[in-house]
Formats: structure tokens, sequence, C-alpha cells
């Protein structure tokens, strides 16, 4: 891997960086390394999108009762079979501005000639009181950022899904304890990833629902609501994981246009947003059809027209290869 970790700048400058790698992050991945761009997917899990949290799909051509995960784990092994690249990392910042982009990570900064958004629209928009005011004191959304901060101390993580139970698993690896909060009987996670969690004695699994994270100056603890009622968990640090239907785009900062419901602002033709040589698409720019299919199709049709821009061609090349 090209990347340098440990909050280190990369020298290697590829063509195509790709933030997210659901289905349109991964086809545009498989379009710009069969056209011979070097490219990256920044990805920070597979169970953390839409489709990676599904369980059947029976609408999906030429996949006929697959899984979410199955369907984006054949399109990312077609792309690196034409050399792109994967990683498993959480995006925290981004500086898109200049012929040189960068994207910011827990572990280095990537940086690329041409950027596609592929983060979907699994974001929130209710924080419940107490988070935001929170958040970079003791309020933490990236285990890989944050981890180090709370070296054997007891720490909570709020999510039901399998982003909750991988960022469990990491953080143990720093905590005391971890404490994770879910919805229901158990998470919704890969038979692997709940046999480790199973076995990990740092591990406790509360069912529960946040209600309140507590503190004035820094998180003193959290407040939850479960099947015995309301409780207050006593721990300096919380990691919330916890899924909405917000297009996610807080990693830009405001950076990228966006319009008032969140969706970011493209060129429907060429899914160029209106700053110069960045992409998005899939869910991030909304659509009464939200289906993979239309997410991998946007994939590819910005990939084709990022790969136009970058070798100063007027048209697409037509590839029927």
């Amino acid at each position: 891997m090209a990347a340098i970790m440990g909050n280190t700048q990369t020298e290697q400058v590829y063509d195509l960086l790709i933030i997210g790698g659901g289905p349109a992050g991964a086809t545009a991945a498989l379009y710009g390394a069969r056209a011979d761009l070097k490219t990256l997917v920044i990805d920070k899990s597979l169970g953390a999108g839409a489709l990676g949290m599904t369980q059947k799909v029976d609408n999906y051509p030429g996949m006929p009762n697959a899984t979410g995960p199955e369907i984006v784990r054949t399109i990312r092994r077609q792309a690196e079979s034409f050399g792109a690249e994967f990683v498993q990392d959480q995006v925290i910042g981004a500086s898109l501005d200049g012929e040189v982009k960068e994207v910011h990570t827990g572990n280095g900064t990537y940086r690329g000639r041409a950027v596609i958004l592929a983060t979907g629209a699994m974001g929130r928009s209710n924080y419940v009181p107490g988070e935001e005011r929170l958040v970079g004191r003791g309020v933490s959304y990236c285990a890989t950022c944050d981890a180090a901060f709370f070296r054997d101390q007891p720490v909570a993580v709020v999510g039901s899904g399998e982003e909750a139970v991988e960022e469990s698993l990491y953080l143990s690896n720093f905590a005391s304890q971890v404490i994770l909060v879910h919805t229901g009987r158990q998470p919704k996670a890969s038979p692997h990833l709940m046999e480790e969690l199973e076995k990990n004695p740092k591990i406790e699994r509360v069912s529960g629902r946040l209600l309140e994270v507590l503190g004035e100056q820094k998180v003193e603890g959290i407040r939850i609501t479960g099947p015995e009622g309301e409780r207050v968990i006593e721990v300096p640090g919380v990691f919330i994981f916890m899924q909405g239907n917000k297009p996610v785009t807080d990693y830009l900062m405001g950076t990228v246009p966006t319009n008032e419901d969140g969706t970011v602002i493209v060129d429907r033709r060429t899914y160029e947003t209106r700053v110069p040589m960045v992409f998005a698409v899939g869910d991030l720019l909304g659509g009464e059809v939200k289906q993979a299919v239309i997410a991998a199709a946007d994939g590819a049709l910005a990939a084709v027209q990022a790969e136009k821009r970058l070798r100063g061609r007027k048209q697409a090349r037509s590839d029927w290869k």
C-alpha cells in the first residue's frame, strides 16, 4: 500500500480517489482502474453502508438472492483485478481546492487528481441531548482516530450494525472495557464478527437506546433506556455509530455545496460538483429510486467523466470491450 500510516502524508498521487466503497464507489473503482487510472477507494467498513447491511437482495441484475455484502465484495474483487486499491479507514476531512486534492483519514492523508464522493445516505440529522456540544470532548465517530485517547479507560459504543461491532473490537485493543449499547437482542453483524465479539472478554453488550450524553466540559457518561428502564453508564468517552437516512457529507465540512436537504449539487450530465474535479454519486444525490443498481450506474458514469477530464478529452471514450 502506497499510503504511509500514522498521520503522515503519502507522496503517492492517485489519479482517482473514491470515498466510499459501496456499489457506487466500487463500480467507479472498476471503471477507473480498467481505464488505467491509478485508483484508490477509502471505505470505513463493508457493513457500514445501506447495501452492506442488507441481508437479501433479489433485484440486482445477475445476482439473484444475494446478500448486500456479497454484491459489494463481487464488485470490489472485479475492480481489484484491474488494479484498484481498497483501504479500510475513516475520512475525517478533505482539502479539495487545487489540482491535487487531499483526503484526510484517521491513519494519514491520501492525495489525488480527481475525487468521487460515494458515501451514501446513512447519516443522522437528529442528535441526542449533549451529543453535539461534546463532540471532540469525549464524543467521537471514529475509533481509528480517537481510540488511543482512551487507553486503559472504559468507553461506550452506541450502534446496532456491523460498523459498531467492528469499532468495538478495535477499541478493545486500547480501552479497559467496551460497553456496546445496541437495540434488539443482538447487533446485526456477520457471523465471524459476532463470534469475535462473543469471545472478547473486554466487551460487554447492553440492550438499550441512547437518550443523552452526560457532562458539562467533557463526557462523564451516557443515559440509556432498555428492557429494565433507564440507567446511567459512567464513561469518559462514547463512540456513536447510529444510522439514519441523511446524505453523509459531514467530513466535507461545507466545502462542497449541497441542497437544503443535504444532497450534493452536481451537473447531472457529468456528476461533477461545483468544486472542479470532485464528483458525487449514488444516494448523495437523492432521487426517488434508491437502488444499488442505480448507484452502480452513477459510479460508472462519474468514473468515465473523471477519466475524460483527467486526460483532457472533450468527449467520453466509447468502450464496448
